[in-house]
């Protein structure tokens, strides 16, 4: 009788190249988690600055002024940081966002991040901050691990942002 040779994996095979995958994957998932959490934490952080270059730059350009605000639904002042916010041309020169004026971009919370900040952070028609005192804004996510990823925006008077990093609290 001539002998038959099957290809494919026996069972033993199998089951050795499911165990290595799984302690794999035990192994590296902690520190993909971290990677999303940083990339989170990045991407909100850059799309506020450029929310707030957008309303500075609406409010030299406008020529009354301009602001960013918390905004839950995209068309008002309402909610908190977490939820979203909105920029918005500040028409009546006021330093507020007032039914009739233009929302310029709304920006969507994420679930995952955590944001405080001052009420509004609104500018003038030279681009300069409203506030008496520096304003700040904090980001970081829901679920920290060992990584310091708190972002902490500061906006001075001249209206200018910086960004410093820190544990989470």
């Amino acid at each position: 009788m001539p002998s038959v040779r099957h290809s494919g994996f026996t069972l033993i095979e199998l089951m050795v190249t499911i165990a290595v995958l799984a302690v794999l994957l035990a192994l590296g998932l902690p520190s993909f988690q971290q990677s999303l959490r940083s990339n989170r934490v990045a991407t909100a952080t850059n799309e506020m600055i450029a929310s707030l270059s957008l309303a500075r730059s609406e409010a030299i350009r406008g020529t009354r002024g301009g602001g960013v605000c918390a905004s839950g639904d995209g068309a008002g002042c309402n909610g908190t940081w977490s939820d979203g916010w909105i920029v918005w041309a500040d028409t009546d020169s006021d330093g507020s966002f007032d039914n009739g004026e233009t929302v310029l971009r709304y920006s969507r919370g994420n679930g995952k991040l955590t944001a405080n900040g001052p009420a509004a952070v609104s500018f003038d028609a030279r681009g300069r901050r409203r506030a008496v005192a520096d304003q700040s804004l904090t980001l970081e996510p829901d679920e920290c691990g060992s990584q310091p990823l708190r972002r902490t925006l500061t906006i001075n008077a001249s209206g200018q942002v910086k960004t410093a990093r820190g544990d989470c609290s």
